[in-house]
Formats: structure tokens, sequence, C-alpha cells
């Protein structure tokens, strides 16, 4: 039985069906993603997406969807679901669903009269191919198939427009054919693993409504063009895959490359099984590089995400050797002391003052994993010394150390820490000055540096840094800490303390090298655990306090202003396990179990055995933001590990 399993009682429900996606990836930046049922509700949604450095450095989509048509006795039965403008659904292929399950692919059965038809869908894992595998399991009268696709050839971050310069004509290819709606695209190759028979007849289809986006405040009207259809005969009991890719492919061997491709997949038939299947399509390998996407569908590479979502993707997995190559990769854009923040290419941003501290966290976790700390040093030393004399001496966005060894930083109109929503170009969070976790993280990177620094042998940098080392600790008590209020405030701008009880205290408690006690450590859990701590993650902000958001929805202004007041991050959870753990030991592994097997039902909901990027703060905490994020996932296979590394070597 599958783990993961709709009927047709919520299918045909479209609120329940609608708000259900499934994601596929590959590994070279493409993807396929749409809702359960097929019906796209996101100009995000795509059967291929995929980059097209010849027109820009984005993903496009190219196949927006494909109808498919049951036709027995010269009635036709369209299984294709469509929302027009205003709402209207056409046609309801939704209501021929019988049941969904995902083992070890996802598979969609219809049935029409006596007809039942089961749908298969992968996305190849080396090359830009969606592949789709049609079988007739029931008939009892002659039946054909006919397809019809929907092109789009488009940013996906934008929406097209009937024009007259697209490109109508198509060219022959074995079993299908081939389409370029405009120069500077690839050709989509169309095709077929039986003969078919094609009739071109170029057509617009006018006003398809995306729900999400009009929810979001964006366009959400997008124009798309059918440039025909196809026609193929099918026999009880037959298979027909089809193709589409931005290459020729034999149709002979289609069979073969969708049955090796299904061998490849890791069956989404468990919790955990679930978590590793996600967390292994955030990975782009490509121009000897590898890469790590934020999030699905609309996230690039982000250098704060990558490196606090490295650890929990590969190292629980025992993946170091990919954890090294995206740790290299991002090493090799560094630019004076700041990693690209978001971006590629001429449109990089590093306006981050927090990935270069991530990335002291992530490679001690390599370190730590790979037994490799005598090594860091040498490989790594001077990358690791260009970060820290460049904080220590100032850089861009007033990135500078104060002579009591803190970090200050930030500017005006800029939201240099992961709380980076901005709004009319102010940060709603603006933060600017000393913020607790950049000095945590900050401590942590200085500490792990005279870690391996001492073990490589290096008396210069341990002179120069051991006696900041040594006042930090008692500056940031001094800075942050407040016995009577018992948890650190958030942050200081001159002489102000921002009380605010939000999540980035967790940090002084979670990091392997910590600048206050542990008595300290416990009351900021304490505080957490108290007005934070919800089922799936942890709050941004306290309940209690006035800015307090507890819902995120809305318009891009209304779901930006909540982003980080209030609204609740899984991906924050596991720093608050972390240091839960270091504090009680085993004695703490039921109640960090218990917060693990809260996610559980999140596989069923939202992005399909995926973890969404975040929560309502308030109950019952409805998911928002991206459907799969990767640090939501790389914290709970984090969690897991650490349960099991305590149940085994914690007293």
């Amino acid at each position: 039985m599958s783990y993961i399993k709709f009927d047709k009682e919520q299918l045909v429900n479209l609120e329940f069906s609608l708000s259900r996606e499934f994601i596929r990836s590959n590994r070279a930046g493409a993807f396929a993603t749409t809702t359960i049922i097929g019906c796209n509700t996101r100009k995000y949604h795509g059967l291929l997406i995929a980059p097209q450095p010849h027109v820009d450095e984005g993903n496009h989509v190219l196949l927006s969807t494909l109808d498919e048509t049951i036709i027995q006795h010269e009635a036709e039965f369209n299984l294709g679901i469509h929302q027009y403008k205003p709402g209207v659904f056409n046609p309801k292929g939704h209501k021929y669903v019988r049941e969904i399950i995902t083992d070890p692919i996802p598979k969609i059965r219809y049935r029409v009269g006596g007809v039942i038809l089961a749908k298969e869908m992968l996305f190849s894992i080396e090359s830009d191919r969606v592949l789709i595998k049609y079988t007739l399991e029931e008939a009892n009268s002659p039946t054909k198939l006919k397809f019809k696709p929907f092109l789009a050839f488009r940013n996906m971050h934008s929406l097209t427009k009937a024009n007259i310069d697209n490109d109508t004509r198509y060219k022959d290819a074995p079993n299908g054919i081939i389409c370029k709606m405009y120069e500077g695209y690839s050709n989509v190759y169309m095709q077929f693993s039986k003969e078919t028979e094609y009739t071109h007849v170029p057509h617009w289809y006018y006003n398809i409504e995306y729900k999400e986006e009009k929810e979001r405040g964006y366009d959400y009207l997008e124009d798309l063009y059918v440039p025909g259809f196809f026609e193929i005969p099918i026999e009880k009991g037959e298979s027909i895959i089809f193709s589409a890719g931005l290459e020729e492919v034999d149709p002979m061997l289609l069979e073969t490359i969708y049955a090796n491709e299904v061998k490849r997949r890791l069956p989404r038939d468990s919790y955990k099984n679930c978590l590793v299947n996600s967390a292994q399509q955030f990975f782009v390998h490509k121009n000897n590089k590898t890469e790590v996407i934020a999030g699905f569908p609309w996230f690039g590479r982000w250098g704060r995400d990558t490196f606090i979502s490295l650890p929990g993707l590969t190292l629980t997995l025992g993946d170091d050797k990919t954890c090294k190559s995206v740790i290299d990769t991002m090493i090799s854009e560094l630019k004076g002391p700041l990693f690209p923040n978001l971006g590629n290419g001429d449109n990089t941003a590093y306006n981050s003052v927090d990935a270069p501290l991530w990335f002291f966290w992530a490679l001690q976790k390599y370190a730590a994993h790979t037994q490799t700390q005598a090594q860091i040093w040498n490989e790594y030393g001077e990358k690791m010394k260009l970060i820290l004399y460049g904080y220590r001496n100032g850089c861009q966005y007033n990135i500078k150390m104060q002579e009591n060894g803190l970090i200050y930083a930030g500017e005006p109109g800029k939201a240099l820490t992961w709380m980076d929503a901005v709004v009319f170009d102010k940060a709603v969070t603006p933060r600017i000055g000393l913020d607790v976790e950049i000095n945590a993280l900050w401590y942590n990177a200085v500490m792990f540096s005279i870690e391996v620094a001492k073990l490589a042998g290096d008396e210069e940098f341990l002179n120069d840094w051991n006696e900041i080392s040594c006042t930090i600790p008692a500056a940031f008590k001094e800075t942050f800490w407040n016995k009577d209020k018992g948890y650190l405030c958030d942050y200081v701008f001159e002489d102000y303390k921002d009380w605010s009880v939000r999540p980035n205290q967790l940090f002084a408690a979670s990091l392997p090298y910590s600048p206050v006690s542990e008595q300290i450590r416990k009351l900021i859990l304490d505080i957490t655990e108290r007005e934070l701590l919800t089922p799936r993650g942890i709050r941004t902000l306290s309940p209690k306090s006035s800015e307090y958001k507890g819902v995120y929805e809305g318009d891009m202004m209304t779901r930006d202003s909540a982003y980080h007041q209030g609204t609740v991050w899984p991906w924050l959870l596991g720093h608050y396990v972390e240091g839960y753990l270091k504090i009680h030991g085993k004695g703490g592994i039921a109640h960090v179990q218990r917060l693990y097997n809260n996610f559980e039902p999140v596989m069923f909901e939202h992005g399909i055995g995926s973890v969404s990027e975040v929560y309502d703060g308030d109950p019952p905490h409805k998911p928002g933001g991206a459907p799969s994020q990767a640090w939501s996932v790389a914290e709970l296979l984090r969690i897991d590990y650490l349960i099991d590394y305590y149940k085994n070597n914690s007293l």
C-alpha cells in the first residue's frame, strides 16, 4: 500500500486538491511542478521548466501542461483541468480522477465509464526532460488518446500574452514534433514511444487564471499557445510514454529510459524517505559547480540558505563529498569577505552579513563529520582569514568589529540578516547595529578558526585573535543579557535595546561555541518554548508583542510585513533542538521526538513529500510560502540525526 495516497472524495474537492502540489527536479536546474490533479494555480507551474541561458539567467516555463482526452465511439472525455477568468473551470477532468498513489513515483488513475487509465510522471535526473507514462488498464471498446500541449516559453516569474511574434511553425521529429516559439529559446521535442498522428491547429487559449498569484497580489492571467494535437490508438494493457525535452530522443528507447529512471528513484514510502527524497532535489550540478536551490518553485541559489541547509541535506545522509563540493563552489564566488546572497553573474547581490558566518558553521560541521579538523586550516585557512579580517577591519554595508570584539552591521534601507523583508524600500525589521545571532555566529567563527589554526600550528593567527576571543563573551553578555528579563535582547542600536522575544537568541544556545553560560542557554530555551515554539517550528515574534502577525497571507506587502513578525519557520526548530539536547541529553529525546513526529502529516500537505517554507503563527498553522524549502527539509533531517546521536552517545 502506498505511503502517500489520495482517494476520489479528496481529489474531486478542489479546495483540497488545488492546495497540494507535486515537485520533481533534476540535477541540472530544471523541474516540473503542478497541483496533484494537474491544474496549474501558479505562474511557476509547468511540466517542463528549464534554464534558457541564451535568453536570460532564469528558469523558463516551456511546456505548461498537457491535456489528455479519452476517445471511445467518437465521444471525447477530456481529463485536463484549467481555471479561466472569472474562476471558471474548463474542462473539469478532475471528476474522472479516482486515486493518486506515489510509490515509487506519482500515479494518477482516471475512470471514464469502463475505461481505467493510469498516468505516471517523472522528471529525468540528468537531462531536461519530463516523461509521462500512460497505461490503459481497462477498456471494453476501441480507445484513442488525444494530447494537446499548452506552451508558454517565458521566464517563470512573468506571464505570457497572445502575440504575433510567436513562431507557429513546427518540424517533424521521430514520433512527434519540434516547437520553438521565439528566437533564442531551445527547441522543445515532444515525442511518443509509439507512432502518432499530429494535426497542426495553432491556437491561443486566453485568460487562464492562476488563483495563487491572484491571492498573492500579482498578475494572474495568462494566454497559452497550443500548436495542435496528437492522436494515438491504445490497447488494453498497453503503455505509451510521452517525452518533452530539449533534445531529441530515440522513441524506441523511451521505455528503457523510463524504466531506468524509475529504478534510480528513492521511494517515498515513509516519512524519513520523503525527507531524503526531497533533499536530493535541491542540488544542481552544472559547469563543474554544485549549488543548492533554496526552495521550489521560485527560489534560486541563496548563500545564507545554502550554508544553513548544507549539513542537513548532506552530512546527515553521509554525503560529505557533495557537502565539500558546495562549499568549494561558494568559496569560488567569495568577494572580499562576503559570499553571494542571491542571484548569479552580473545580478549577484552580496548583501548578507550572516552568510559568511554560516559558512564557518557549515565548514565546522563538515570537519566534525569527516574528522578533518587538522586539515581544514591548510585548505580553507586563507579564506577564513579573509572573512575574519574583513569583518574586523570593516567592509561593505557598514560591517565592522567594535573595540569590544562585537560585530556592528547595517545601514538605512538595507536588511542584512536573515530577517530581510523590505516593504517600500524600508526594512520591516531593520536591526541595524549589534544583532544577537550575528554576534553569536561571529564568536563561533572566531573560536572554530582558533581551534583549527592551533592544530595547524599557526602561531601568528593565534596571537592576533586569542585576546579578541577572550573579550567577546563578556561584551556579549553585557550587551544582550538582562537578568531580570531572563533572555537576550534581539539587537542594540546606539542606546536602544530591542527586547522583542524573537528566535535569533537561539543560536547562542545551539552553536558549538557559545558566548553564554549553560544557565543562560537554558533560560533562552525556556522562553522560546513558552512563547515561540509551535508544532510547525518557531515563531519569529512572540504573540505577546503588539507587532505580532499570526497569519501569513495576502498581497506581497501584507505577506512581507508578516514574514518575520510571528510567522513560523521550520528551519529554526533544528537549532532549538540542538540547544535543547545539549542541556537535557537523553532526557530531552522524548520532547524532541514529538516535535519531529509533528511534521509527518506535512508529507501529505502543500508540497507533497516535502516541507513548506513557512507556516502561520496562529493555529492551525496553515502552510505558506514555497511548498518545498531546502532548510526546512534539512533541519528536520538534522533533528532526526541528532535524536539518533543522543540515543547512542549521550549519558
